[in-house]
């Protein structure tokens, strides 16, 4: 039928029609909220590129979660900040390290909160990098011993999810076989399947301290040219057991998380990472737009692409 008798804009007339034919939701089932654990007490540091987030001790943190509980808070993605370092990153598979400790104490309060712990060594290695560094190189096949030893410690201490993000080849295999020769075949793997070496991760280097020391990371993570390699590295980790695909960065890169969607029938996640973050909250300190409209402008574009999670940092704000 043809205008006047077709009018679309009946279709979004007032905020009760609206709502109620949005085509993409974004509700709390969806959202991942990332975390910052390091040792110590009494520890709520502000992080100064990402307005509103914190590094947290333990025994702030705990209270922190059990109100976004109550607000529906329902997963969080764990990312660890060692008392020490060591170019074997220790730390990271320790029984002891702040993530097993954060696991357990989380698992034990909050039975029915999803954890996810992030598996990688840049922020338990002095260098900075995702693992054993031989001749100013990262050592792939050395790395992946580590990476079974640190998957095995975080699903001891009660991870739900294991979620390697370093861009090794061959991590998600490394990871599955670990784990189910140690009993852990119900641990799930969200693989960091297509994460590009991209300049929106500045923030958080400051909010992990895991800037490189020397050198980048570009030799592991994604070219941002590349839509196909993507599709690649998505279909080897599905090929060598992840339960999840991850999409990092998720605005810049919607393209992928869409083709990545089409292609195969898996589980895919977006990471809303914290330059995304950081350049709308600080537009919105300065006034130059509303920042809450924004993001959940933004997480409806994710949600829109394909994205069946999203791990954001916006996430305590929209509950």
């Amino acid at each position: 039928m043809a205008f006047p008798a077709n009018r679309l804009r009946r279709l979004r007339i007032n905020s009760l029609v609206r709502s109620r034919l949005a085509e993409t939701e974004v509700s709390s089932r969806q959202l991942i909220l990332p975390l910052f654990v390091r040792p110590g007490r009494g520890l709520r540091t502000p992080i100064s590129s990402m307005p509103g987030q914190f590094q947290w001790s333990l025994d702030r943190l705990i209270p922190e979660i059990q109100a976004l509980v109550r607000r529906g808070l329902r997963s969080v993605l764990l990312f660890g900040i060692p008392s020490r370092k060591d170019n074997r990153a220790s730390e990271a598979y320790a029984a002891q390290g702040i993530i097993q400790q954060a696991v357990r104490a989380m698992k034990k309060k909050f039975p029915d909160l999803l954890v996810i712990t992030d598996l990688c060594f840049c922020e338990y290695t002095p260098h900075g990098h995702c693992g054993i560094i031989r001749n100013g190189h990262l050592d792939n096949d050395a790395t992946l011993g580590l990476i079974a030893k640190t998957a095995i410690a975080q699903a001891r201490a009660g991870a739900d999810i294991i979620a390697p993000s370093g861009m090794i080849d061959g991590m998600v295999k490394t990871i599955r076989q670990a784990l189910d020769r140690q009993g852990f075949q119900n641990t799930l793997i969200m693989s960091y399947a297509a994460k590009y070496a991209s300049s929106f991760y500045g923030p958080f280097r400051e909010a992990a301290d895991c800037a490189p020391r020397f050198g980048n990371r570009k030799s592991y993570q994604m070219n941002p040219a590349n839509a196909e390699e993507a599709l690649r590295e998505a279909g080897m980790d599905i090929d060598e057991g992840a339960d999840i695909i991850m999409i990092k960065p998720a605005l810049a890169y919607l393209d992928i998380i869409r083709r990545v969607r089409e292609t195969y029938h898996v589980p895919v996640a977006a990471y809303n990472v914290s330059g995304e973050y950081a350049m709308v909250k600080a537009a919105g300190q300065n006034g130059w737009m509303d920042d809450k409209t924004v993001a959940r402008e933004i997480l409806t574009s994710i949600r829109r692409a394909g994205a069946d999670l999203i791990i954001t940092y916006h996430a305590k704000e929209l509950l």
